[in-house]
């Protein structure tokens, strides 16, 4: 009884508060009020703005007859019409007098009464201003700018008159009454169209928000009853072109199908998390594996220092250049033996984002040639033949140590999988901003099983095999924390005679030094 009662609650406020209601009184109070807001700040500031735009008109007029009375022009019909084009356009007056006081040019048809009201400026400009109706705007050496009220006509006018720069007097004026008349007919306008304005558009808001609200109320039952977890009620279109609410309506039934759909996934999730718990124990294990098989892959640099030491020992080269050049390769193995202890052990950091990339811009190609130089007592040991292009530089965008290790570990462990022919082939492939590195050696193909599992930590395809030549099934799952770090692209793919290993990098814009 208490949940029927909250719904009839729910649905009259609704009814007596409906969004129609709301919207309907909204957009009246906005309309009412942009209007009004108009309507005060004509009444306000209208007059000063037109009054603002005269004094600029009637300023611009003076300085534009000043500038013209030094031309040759000045006294050409051209330049009467342009004139008279001034005045006709912002209805002002001039009269133009020489030092005679005659008459030059004139735009009002009753210059006479301008001269005397010029006169009277003239002569009078020392009395008080206000008894005689008289308020100055502006005064300097050029031009006296003032509003005075003509006694004859009882009419404001708002005027400017001096002796310009050519020796002539000139007065320019217009009429205040005809701006206070344009602003009265304005806003009498503007209150018209404005009451007109907010009924008709009453009148239209009405049927507009009828059609709008009601498939938003629609959509208001419908979300209501996903809230309950009840997924069956449907939004329909009575609309044969779809707006933005149909659409609405149509990513609701979408959401609502998704809703479902999720919740049945999550059910089925929190089992399957129930198991993973289970597994803990298992996954840490594998933790602890992963901790004590890193030292199988130092095996690979001690092995170079190891026989490039004995090379020294045992004394087969004799000249000082060999000499260096075995050196350096056992202090760089040694170099990369230090970084790399410390790498394998902050794999797991490298696999969740922890790990900082380092970007940097090498040449792909050198990296290649100086990691087979360092490694050639090794691929002597395995008698492989080693093919690669000689290839011009390619500049890449990436981690150069990282990409070290992927070409390490792609080359060992075509090393340590030989067979048939013994050849290792190396290929650099330009393919628009991309450059693909692959590793094929010829040997057995890897298992169609064991495909989609050799990235997988400590993974072995053939155990015997690996524990034959000391891996730790490690390498192949630094190559894919490395490259997924990088976010780009690393495979394999068999052939008949033997494995291809490649892995794609970014490619610089500069191809060459």
């Amino acid at each position: 009884m208490t949940v029927f009662s909250e719904k009839v609650n729910a649905s009259e406020k609704k009814v007596k508060w409906s969004l129609r209601t709301e919207f309907n009184c909204l957009f009246i109070l906005v309309m009412v009020g942009m209007i009004g807001f108009c309507f005060l700040a004509n009444i306000a500031l209208l007059e000063r703005v037109y009054l603002s735009h005269q004094t600029s008109v009637v300023k611009e007029a003076y300085k534009n007859i000043n500038e013209a009375s030094t031309k040759d022009s000045f006294m050409t019909d051209d330049y009467n019409i342009e004139l008279q084009s001034i005045c006709d356009t912002y209805g002002i007056e001039l009269i133009v007098l020489d030092a005679d006081s005659q008459m030059i040019k004139s735009s009002s048809s009753d210059a006479d009464y301008m001269v005397h009201v010029f006169w009277d400026n003239l002569l009078g400009e020392d009395s008080v201003s206000a008894l005689n109706g008289k308020v100055i705007l502006e005064k300097n050496s050029s031009y006296t700018l003032q509003i005075e009220v003509d006694k004859r006509l009882n009419t404001e006018y708002l005027e400017i008159w001096g002796v310009i720069d050519s020796g002539y007097i000139v007065m320019v004026r217009c009429a205040v009454a005809g701006i206070k008349e344009s602003v009265s007919i304005f806003n009498r306008f503007m209150g018209t169209v404005g009451v007109a304005a907010i009924a008709i558009g009453s009148i239209l808001l009405v049927f507009l928000t009828n059609r709008i609200t009601r498939p938003i109320l629609q959509l208001s039952e419908i979300s209501s009853e996903m809230k309950n977890l009840n997924f069956e009620a449907k939004y329909k279109s009575k609309s044969t072109n779809k707006n933005e609410l149909d659409i609405l309506g149509d990513n609701i039934n979408e959401l609502s199908e998704t809703l479902e759909t999720t919740i049945r996934e999550l059910k089925t999730a929190n089992n399957e998390l129930k198991q993973d718990i289970a597994h803990k124990e298992e996954i840490d294990e594998m933790r602890r594996e992963f901790l004590s098989n890193v030292s199988h892959e130092l095996k690979t640099p001690i092995a170079l220092i190891q026989g490039y030491a004995e090379g020294l020992q045992e004394g087969i080269i004799d000249d000082r250049e060999s000499m260096d050049f075995y050196c350096e390769v056992i202090r760089d193995e040694a170099s990369k033996m230090d970084t790399l202890v410390k790498k394998l052990l902050t794999l797991n950091q490298l696999e969740f984002g922890n790990d900082v990339v380092k970007m940097e811009r090498f040449d792909i190609v050198a990296a290649i040639n100086n990691y087979l130089k360092s490694a050639d007592i090794l691929t002597k040991q395995k008698n492989a033949t080693v093919h690669m292009a000689d290839y011009e530089p390619i500049y890449v965008w990436a981690d150069e140590f990282k990409i070290g290790e992927v070409i390490m570990n792609y080359y060992t462990n075509a090393l340590n999988h030989l067979s048939g022919e013994c050849i290792i082939d190396i290929k650099i492939i330009r393919e628009k901003d991309k450059v693909r590195v692959s590793v094929f050696n010829t040997g057995e193909p890897i298992p169609e099983d064991s495909i989609d599992h050799i990235w997988e930590k400590f993974y072995k395809v053939d155990k015997a095999r690996t524990r034959e030549y000391g891996g730790s099934g490690v390498g192949l799952s630094i190559v894919k924390a490395i490259m997924e770090s990088m976010h780009q692209d690393y495979g394999v793919k068999n052939y008949d005679n033997g494995v291809e290993f490649y892995f794609e990098l970014e490619s610089s814009a500069a191809t060459t030094d």
